[in-house]
C-alpha cells in the first residue's frame, strides 16, 4: 500500500505481486473501478488476488477524488483519468504494456488508453463500459441527471448525518465521500461532456479484448455493438445479471477473466 503522486495529485495504490519464483517478465494487470461509491477494493476482494496467483504483477488504485486518492476540484474527463493512468504507471516504473480491467466508468477508460496509447496496451478486460455505440450520448445525458438528483439529494437532505445517527458509519462514510465529490467538484459536468465512442475509433483498437455485460443491463445492447465493433472481441453476456454484474455474479467473472488473461498473457 502507498501513496503515488502524479499529476500533482495522490493516488492510492495497492499492489499484489505473484508468488516467489514467477518470471521476471511477468504480465502486468491494472485494476480501473467505476464512479462515486466504487474504489479499489471492488477488485481488491474479487479479481485482483487470483490474477496475481496466476503469476502476474496486480496494481489497483483509487481513481482522483475516489477512495483514499486526493479529490481535487477538478479533471473528472475521461481524458484526464486516461493522462492520471499514464502518469501513474510512469511513476510506478511500469514500462511494459500492460493488461487493463475496468468495469463500469474503469471500462471507458481502458478503451480511451487503448486508442491514445496502443503500444502501452497488451489487452483489455471491459465489464459494464458506457457510452459506447448507438445510444450512448442518451445514456450518458441520463447517467449526468442522475448524479446531479442524487448530489441535490445528499446536499441538502442530511442522509450522512442519518446513517451516522443510526449507527451505520460505513454507510454515513460513504454517503458523505459521495456528497463531497458531486457537490464539490468538476465531476458532474466532466461525466457529461464525455463523448461516445463510435465505430471507426473501435475497429482502431487492435489487442484482443474481453468484454462481460449483463444480460438485463442497460448497458447490454452496447456490449453487442462493441464485440461487433471491435476487430478481436471476445463477448460474454452473463444470464440473469444487470449493471452490477462484477459484484453479483463474481465467480462467474473472475473464471472468464482468469482464462482470458492466461491465455492471452501467454501469447503476448
Amino acid at each position: 500500500m502507498v501513496d503515488v503522486v502524479a499529476r500533482d495529485v495522490r493516488f492510492h495504490v495497492q499492489r499484489i505481486s505473484p508468488p516467489e519464483g514467477a518470471p521476471a517478465d511477468r504480465p502486468v494487470v491494472v485494476f480501473l473501478h467505476g464512479l462515486i461509491l466504487d474504489n479499489l477494493s471492488s477488485f481488491y476482494y474479487t479479481l485482483a488476488g487470483p490474477v496475481a496467483g496466476t503469476g502476474a504483477e496486480t496494481i489497483m488504485y483509487d481513481l482522483r477524488g475516489h477512495g483514499r486518492s486526493q479529490r481535487p476540484p477538478a479533471g473528472y474527463t475521461v481524458d484526464d483519468a486516461v493522462d492520471d493512468l499514464a502518469a501513474l504507471l510512469a511513476e510506478l516504473g511500469v514500462d511494459q504494456p500492460v493488461f487493463l480491467v475496468g468495469n463500469s466508468f474503469g471500462g471507458v477508460v481502458a478503451l480511451r488508453y487503448a486508442l491514445r496509447r496502443p503500444r502501452d496496451v497488451a489487452g483489455l478486460v471491459v465489464i459494464e463500459a458506457h457510452t459506447v455505440g448507438d445510444g450512448a450520448g442518451d445514456w450518458t445525458e441520463q447517467m449526468s441527471n442522475t448524479l446531479t438528483v442524487t448530489a441535490l439529494g445528499l446536499a441538502h437532505d442530511g442522509l450522512a448525518d442519518q446513517l451516522h445517527e443510526l449507527g451505520d458509519r460505513k454507510l454515513a462514510r460513504a454517503a458523505r465521500l459521495a456528497g463531497e465529490l458531486l457537490n464539490g467538484t468538476t465531476l458532474i459536468d466532466d461525466v457529461a461532456a464525455t463523448p461516445p465512442l463510435h465505430g471507426p475509433e473501435l475497429a482502431a483498437i487492435r489487442c484482443p479484448v474481453l468484454a462481460v455485460y449483463g444480460v438485463h443491463s442497460d448497458l447490454a445492447a452496447a456490449g453487442r455493438q462493441l464485440a461487433g465493433l471491435l476487430p478481436d472481441c471476445t463477448l460474454h453476456m452473463v444470464p440473469d445479471q444487470a449493471h452490477t454484474v462484477l459484484r453479483e455474479a463474481t465467480p462467474l467473472v473472475r473464471t472468464l477473466v482468469l482464462d482470458w488473461l492466461v491465455r492471452h498473457s501467454a501469447a503476448s
